[in-house]
């Protein structure tokens, strides 16, 4: 059986297009953790996992790592350096570590992070942590959504996900509500969000449910109740005493204010829209 090793040697006779890329195996001593630096939170959980894959012989895809003044920073494969170090607390002895060289800048590592395929797949608050630091470093939503080859909307999903509140954040953290829906319920009640959905949970623990969903937070109003709104007022007239005001036909008021009332109170009386 023959070997690419083998094969590369003998490129000149097989015609084989066949290319070196390094990779060197580092001590696990010379390698280092920048604090902060990892857009991942540590799982100590999946780094238990890969103790056990070290322990047990698996392969193990190479650290992405930076040479610096202090030392190999690791760039990506922080899990796998932790379990390696766990694996040599619990007597199997792991000297090294194989590496390979990352090449960019400070935007490309943390890019580069955010769409490895070897990381543990990141939270929601984790990938929309990693773009704001993106964008601090001047890249546009378009331009980070390109580099991590996600939607434009994905990324502004996750930037938006950062402004709805330190109260929906924690929600979203204890996963007791969904990040999709934590945006939802600030776009909806804006600073009034966090208060919506502690009311909302408590009712749905009382429901026996562990989390609120975007129905519960955010009832869904009457499709017929909207359409009977737009009839009321299709006759509507510009007002005399300014834009701002507008002229309703005689006998409709009091329906108008009722559905509206409907919808500030977030009542869904009847048919959903469907």
């Amino acid at each position: 059986m023959s070997s690419l090793s083998q094969m590369y040697k003998s490129k000149e006779k097989n015609g084989t297009e066949t290319t070196v890329k390094k990779t060197f195996l580092v001590p696990l001593n010379e390698l280092y953790v920048e604090p902060g630096f990892n857009v991942r939170e540590i799982d100590q959980v999946h780094v238990e996992e890969f103790r056990d894959a070290f322990i047990a012989g698996e392969y193990l895809p190479p650290l992405a790592v930076e040479v610096t003044e202090k030392g190999v920073k690791i760039i990506d494969g922080h899990h796998r350096y932790y379990g390696a170090k766990l694996a040599t607390e619990a007597g199997h002895e792991i000297p090294r570590l194989e590496c390979k060289d990352f090449v960019g800048s400070d935007a490309d590592r943390i890019a580069f992070m955010v769409s490895s395929s070897q990381g543990k797949p990141l939270t929601p608050l984790e990938r929309a942590a990693a773009y704001q630091r993106l964008i601090n470093q001047g890249w546009t939503p378009a331009e980070i959504a390109k580099k991590v080859k996600r939607s434009l909307a994905d990324v502004d999903h996750h930037l938006q996900l950062l402004e709805v509140g330190d109260g929906l954040i924690e929600m979203v953290k204890s996963g007791e509500v969904a990040a999709s829906t934590a945006v939802a319920l600030s776009r909806e009640h804006g600073p009034h969000a966090s208060t919506v959905a502690a009311d909302q949970l408590v009712k749905a623990k009382a429901a026996g449910k562990k989390k609120i969903t975007r129905s519960d937070a955010i009832p869904l109003f009457s499709a017929s109740k909207a359409r009977r709104l737009v009839e009321l007022l299709c006759d509507a007239s510009e007002g005399t005493a300014g834009p701002e005001f507008i002229h309703i036909p005689l006998g409709v008021k009091d329906e108008v204010m009722s559905i509206i009332a409907d919808y500030r109170s977030g009542i869904n009386p009847g048919t959903e829209a469907k």
